[in-house]
């Protein structure tokens, strides 16, 4: 037992795809040095906005060895939600196609305790933590030294494979593992496609989002009342947006995923720009049941649809 560390890392890996995941990436856990003082300055220019949880266990979201006792690797993963349907409707208010399906904690957060338990069986005994963006851990660093790609202009980790539409999960644990080579190279190059076409200007300069400017923020992580000063800027998104990843060239080469837990909910696509403006509470319920949209509860969903109401009908 753990004297094999390449057998090994080819049996997770395999595991992974077989799981369902698109890739899977290993990298030696340790202290995040270049990170740190990003984070740090992010944190003191306010980018966070009213996300406060960002300003918590700082030392935790740089160091993985404070949040698995001895860890050793990060075994960094992604998952595909790039849809084959879009919504119908083009005046319809706008729903980030990662919230289509079932909420994605629940769908990764199984398929990681899955890997965790292959891992044990046929390995041996481990120590470790899964990790799907509820907790302190630097995703997109851990997912770059990983191999899986690069961070992009607009903060999104890219892969040459696939693109942008894929959500990132991560388990840290105590075994010694071959480790992949971080991804070293932009391939962005001079593209800046994504800050011309965010609409409210919220991708300061490449890699440094303001968050509180953020479409994504404003209609799921904003509490208060939107600012009016975003009356004309929400180009009909109710709930998160996708409009930097939409114009990446790289996602090009995104495919639609294969997972039936992320196929939408048979109304929701079909939904007319009315039907959103006249939603009730139940259908709310049974539309969302098992949906990320379910955070901004009704009360917050049906607040930005009357933010953005004002675009006219033109049928």
């Amino acid at each position: 037992m753990y004297n094999n560390p390449s057998k090994y890392s080819q049996l997770i890996k395999d595991e992974a795809l077989r799981l369902g995941f698109m890739q899977c990436g290993i990298a030696k856990a340790g202290f995040l040095e270049e990170e740190a003082p990003r984070l740090e300055k992010w944190l003191k220019d306010n980018r966070h906005g009213q996300m406060s949880y960002m300003e918590n266990h700082f030392d935790k979201r740089l160091n993985p060895t404070l949040l698995v006792d001895d860890a050793k690797s990060v075994i960094s993963l992604t998952l595909n939600y790039f849809p084959e349907e879009r919504q119908t409707d083009p005046d319809a208010p706008k729903i980030s196609k990662y919230a289509y399906g079932a909420d994605y904690h629940t769908v990764i957060k199984d398929k990681l305790f899955l890997l965790l338990s292959f891992i044990e069986e046929n390995i041996g005994e481990v120590s470790g933590r899964a990790f799907v963006d509820s907790a302190p851990v630097l995703d997109r660093a851990w997912a770059k030294r990983a191999g899986i790609g690069w961070i992009g202009k607009n903060s999104n980790i890219i892969s040459k494979k696939s693109g942008s539409f894929f959500f990132l999960a991560e388990l840290i644990i105590d075994l010694d593992l071959v480790y992949d080579e971080p991804f070293a190279t932009d391939h962005c190059g001079t593209c800046t496609k994504c800050i011309d076409a965010c609409p409210t200007d919220a991708i300061l300069s490449p890699f440094i989002i303001d968050a509180t400017k953020c479409i994504s923020y404003l209609t799921i992580e904003l509490r208060d009342e939107i600012p009016k000063s975003f009356d004309d800027k929400m180009e009909n998104w109710m709930f998160g947006c996708d409009i930097c990843q939409d114009v990446c060239p790289w996602n090009r080469f995104s495919v639609p995923h294969t997972e039936p837990k992320f196929k939408p909910n048979e109304n929701l696509l079909g939904m007319k720009r009315e039907d959103w403006l006249d939603i009730t509470e139940d259908v709310f319920k049974q539309i969302f049941k098992n949906s990320a949209v379910k955070r901004t509860k009704f009360k917050g969903l049906t607040r930005n649809i009357d933010f953005i109401r004002q675009i006219p009908d033109e049928s």
